[in-house]
């Protein structure tokens, strides 16, 4: 099941997918269903690794007059990638092309999960900024996000290398991340939002929510099958040297401090329904039940190597945890104080070969 969000031409409302045979497929009958966002065309299912893919037949409902090619209810195999959806609008003025692609879930063979952000393309939609995937080119797994699209909308001029969050060709080995805190410019000011920390993070960035609810555009986490012990990885950083508030005060002998933390929660709550944490709850929701958090990110201009242990907040069920019952957030931030808008320009966090360790399965 899909919901959507105008697609950016005011016309088009893609509303509804629903899959047959959703339990030899999903894990759960709520990973058959994503929100589709405005400036979102890529929809990507993760489903269980011995699933059919070859005779799917998602069923679209749109606007009344909207069309759809290949029609809604049409079987197609799946297996060998995605297949392209045109919606169309009723005055036949607009269209917009949506690739569905369901990507079967692989046996872990290692109790560590590894990223090395090597792996980055210009956004699909404008090609204005940085995103980043996992996988291959052939199948990508776009399971980061960044505020990267937040910053688009006051700063539509920018090149992508002037973004808040891009890449370095300068890491540990091969590239890495550069998060940086920036001004967001007249626009941004006017909105009460005058900076823009540069940030990373496994989930979803909400372009559309950026200016009405900025904590709830960062929507955290992807499900995850382990239970993780350790984050470890390497960073430089350096703060910006003047700390300001949300109304730019400077507020003396206030250093700018980073953040790296992950979080493992529950994504279904007590009545089986999908939930999901934000930027308000990431840390404090009564769903987590692993958290790792750094105590301090050190100013360095040199490769620094961290390892923050999972400390338990509740219990994890295997059951539950096997059949993705449990998602994983993990953020990495310039600015710490970022997300209320505080911190100092050009404070400055570089991150690479971040690892998850997690306990070991026989």
């Amino acid at each position: 099941m899909i919901y959507s969000n105008n697609v950016g031409c005011g016309a088009i409302l893609l509303q509804r997918l629903v899959f047959n045979r959703t339990g030899r497929v999903f894990f759960q009958a709520s990973d058959s269903m994503v929100h589709v966002y405005s400036d979102q065309t890529s929809i990507q299912f993760t489903v269980r690794r011995t699933a059919d893919l070859t005779q799917l037949a998602p069923r679209f409902k749109i606007t009344e007059g909207a069309t759809i090619q290949p029609a809604s209810g049409s079987v197609h195999d799946f297996s060998q990638g995605s297949v392209s959806y045109t919606v169309t609008s009723q005055d036949r003025q607009w269209t917009r092309q949506y690739q569905v692609a369901f990507l079967p879930t692989t046996v872990t063979v290692t109790d560590t999960v590894s990223y090395d952000f090597e792996h980055f393309r210009l956004d699909d939609n404008y090609s204005k900024f940085y995103v980043w995937y996992e996988g291959s080119d052939d199948a990508p797994q776009d399971i980061w996000a960044s505020g990267n699209g937040g910053f688009l909308i006051a700063n539509q001029s920018k090149s992508a290398e002037e973004y808040p969050t891009v890449p370095d060709d300068n890491g540990l080995e091969g590239k890495c991340l550069k998060l940086m805190t920036l001004d967001t410019g007249p626009l941004g000011r006017a909105t009460g939002r005058p900076i823009a920390a540069g940030n990373m993070f496994l989930g979803k960035f909400i372009t559309e929510l950026a200016l009405k609810d900025a904590l709830h555009a960062t929507e955290m986490g992807i499900p995850f099958t382990h239970e993780p012990q350790k984050l470890t990885g390497y960073y430089k950083y350096q703060p910006g040297p003047e700390f300001k508030n949300k109304a730019q005060q400077i507020i003396e002998n206030r250093r700018d401090s980073a953040d790296i933390y992950a979080v493992l929660y529950r994504n279904h709550d007590a009545l089986g329904q999908p939930t999901v944490l934000y930027g308000d709850n990431v840390l404090t929701s009564e769903l987590i039940v692993r958290k790792a958090r750094i105590d301090e990110v050190k100013t360095t201009s040199e490769w620094t190597y961290f390892e923050i242990p999972f400390e338990p907040t509740g219990v994890v069920d295997e059951q539950i945890l096997e059949n993705r019952g449990y998602s994983l957030a993990l953020v990495f931030a310039a600015s710490t104080h970022g997300d209320t808008f505080e911190g100092a320009i050009g404070s400055t966090l570089y991150i690479d070969k971040v690892r998850i360790i997690c306990t070991h399965d026989e």
